[in-house]
C-alpha cells in the first residue's frame, strides 16, 4: 500500500488527513515535528510527504517548513512533497514549487483538490519506478550485449538499434550469407564489421568493396584480379577482393548497382568457390564469408530485369535491416553528443532542433552536421543556429487540443524522460510542455 507521510505539529489535522487518506487506501505516518519526519524518512519507505509551513503557533514566517523542504529535497531529490499551510504566502509558494516542490495548498483545504493531486502525483511515481525499473533492464541488457560481443564502438540508444544489433550477434557465427538493407548513411558497413568480428573467421581479413564506387569494367579486376597484360595500364599481377578476403570476410557493398555481366561472376564464384584472373587460365579457390549491403529495393530490379533472382537467393541467406535514424530517434542526441568535438555541448535549443530534424542523410547526415556545427560555435555551448537545420514545419493540431495526460506519461516513458524528445514527438515547445505539464500536476522529473 502506498505510504503517505504526513509532517504537521497540529494533531487535528494529521488525524483528518489520515482519515482522508485512508479512505482512499493510502497508508499514512505522522511526524510531530521536522526532526521527527526526517528521522522517519530515514527509515521508513515513503511514497510521498505533505508538510506544514509553520511549526509553532506564534510565527507565520514559514521558515521552518522552507528549511524542512530544502533538507527533504537533498535527501531525497525524487520525493514529491506537497506544502501545506493556514498561511499563504505567495512568493514563497512560487519559489518553492520552482525548487521542486509538487503543489502549494491552504489550509482549509479542498479535499477533492488535495486526492487529486495526491493520486496524480502516486500515478507518475509508480510510472517513474516503472521507467526507473525499464532503464536499469535496459542497461543491464545493453552491458551484457557490450561484454559478449564486439559490438565496434556503436553508439545506440533506441530499442530498434538493439534489436538490429542483436540479430546481427545472433547470426554472425552462422556460416550463411547475409544481405544488410537500409538506406544511405544508416551504418551498414559498421553492421558488417560486427558480423565479421563475432563471427569464426573473425581472426581473419575484413575486405569491403563498394561496388558502386568502379566502373563497370573494373568491377571484376577488383573482385578477381588480374594478370599483368589483362587490360591497357595492367603492367604487373594484382589480386583481388576475394584473394585478399581468404579465410575472412569480403563485404560487397552497394550490390544492386553491380553490372549483369560481373553479377554471373559473382554467381558462379559463390556457387563454386573457384574463380580465375583476368588475363589468367588458372583457377584458384577461395573460402569467403560474403556479405553484401543495398539501398536498393534488389526485387524490383529483378522484376526490371536489371538484378539476377538467382544471385538474389544466394547472397539473402538472411536479411539484416538497418533502420534509418528517424526509425531510431533515441539515438539522435547520443550520436550527437558522440560526434561533438572535446569542450562542446549542446544547448537545449540545439536538442530540440536536432530532434525534430527528419534526417534524410541519417548518421552520416547527424556526423557532418556536428561537425560543421563545432566549428562555427563560438563557444562551448551549440546552439540551434550553429546546426544550421531548417526548421520544421507547424505541427497541424486543431487551437487549443492539447494532449492528454495518458498521451503525455507515454511519450515521456518512450522518450526516457527526456523532455526535449518528449515534447518534438508531441508537436509542442519544451515551454508548452512545461506548461502542460504543470496544469496536470505531472512532475517534471
Amino acid at each position: 500500500m502506498p505510504t503517505v507521510l504526513i509532517i504537521d505539529d497540529n494533531p487535528a489535522v494529521a488525524t483528518a488527513l489520515d482519515v482522508l487518506l485512508s479512505l482512499h487506501d493510502l497508508h499514512s505516518l505522522h511526524a510531530a515535528s521536522p526532526a521527527e519526519g526526517l528521522a522517519l524518512l530515514a527509515r521508513e519507505p515513503v511514497d510521498l510527504v505533505i508538510q506544514d509551513m509553520n511549526f509553532h503557533a506564534d510565527t507565520t514566517s514559514g521558515e521552518e517548513g522552507v528549511a524542512l523542504f530544502g533538507q527533504i529535497r537533498q535527501a531525497h531529490p525524487d520525493l514529491p512533497v506537497i506544502l501545506l499551510t493556514a498561511w499563504t504566502h505567495l512568493e514563497a509558494a512560487v519559489d518553492l514549487i520552482k525548487a521542486g516542490a509538487a503543489d502549494y495548498l491552504a489550509k482549509p483545504w479542498d479535499d477533492r483538490k488535495l486526492m487529486a493531486t495526491v493520486n496524480n502525483l502516486m500515478e507518475l511515481g509508480e510510472s517513474r519506478r516503472h521507467l526507473a525499473q525499464a532503464h536499469r533492464q535496459d542497461l543491464q541488457r545493453r552491458t551484457a550485449l557490450a561484454r559478449d560481443f564486439d559490438l565496434r564502438g556503436t553508439v545506440y540508444a533506441d530499442p530498434a538499434s538493439e534489436a538490429a544489433l542483436r540479430l546481427a550477434c545472433q547470426i554472425a557465427r552462422a556460416d550463411i550469407p547475409v544481405l544488410i538493407s537500409g538506406p544511405n548513411g544508416a551504418g551498414k558497413e559498421r553492421y558488417a564489421e560486427i558480423l565479421h568480428f563475432n563471427s569464426a573467421v573473425r581472426t581473419g581479413p575484413f575486405v569491403a568493396l563498394n561496388c558502386g564506387a568502379l566502373p563497370g569494367e573494373l568491377i571484376e579486376a577488383e573482385l578477381f584480379g588480374a594478370d599483368a597484360g589483362a587490360y591497357t595500364g595492367a603492367t604487373k599481377a594484382r589480386e583481388g577482393k576475394f584473394e585478399a578476403a581468404d579465410g575472412g570476410t569480403l563485404f560487397l557493398d552497394e550490390i544492386g548497382t553491380l553490372p549483369l555481366a560481373g553479377q554471373v561472376k559473382l554467381l558462379r564464384v559463390l556457387e563454386t568457390g573457384r574463380f580465375q584472373r583476368l588475363g589468367s587460365n588458372r583457377e584458384r579457390s577461395v573460402k569467403v564469408r560474403i556479405v553484401s549491403a543495398t539501398n536498393a529495393n534488389l526485387p524490383a530490379l529483378i522484376s526490371e530485369g536489371k538484378f539476377r533472382e538467382d544471385l538474389y537467393y544466394r547472397l539473402n541467406g538472411i536479411e539484416l535491416r538497418v533502420p534509418p535514424l528517424c526509425e531510431r530517434p533515441r539515438d539522435i542526441l547520443p550520436l550527437a553528443r558522440h560526434f561533438l568535438a572535446p569542450g562542446k555541448r549542446l544547448g537545449d535549443d540545439a536538442e530540440r532542433s536536432l530532434l525534430q530534424h527528419p534526417w534524410p542523410g541519417n548518421v552520416r547526415e547527424l556526423r557532418n552536421v556536428m561537425q560543421r556545427a563545432a566549428l562555427l560555435a563560438a563557444g562551448e555551448v551549440i546552439h540551434a543556429a550553429e546546426l544550421a537545420l531548417p526548421r520544421p514545419a507547424e505541427p497541424a493540431t486543431p487551437s487549443g487540443d492539447e494532449p492528454d495526460r495518458s498521451t503525455i506519461e507515454a511519450a515521456l516513458a518512450r522518450s526516457g524522460g527526456v523532455l526535449a524528445q518528449a515534447a518534438a514527438e508531441l508537436g509542442m515547445s519544451r515551454q508548452a510542455l512545461y506548461r502542460r505539464l504543470d496544469r496536470l500536476g505531472i512532475a517534471r522529473g
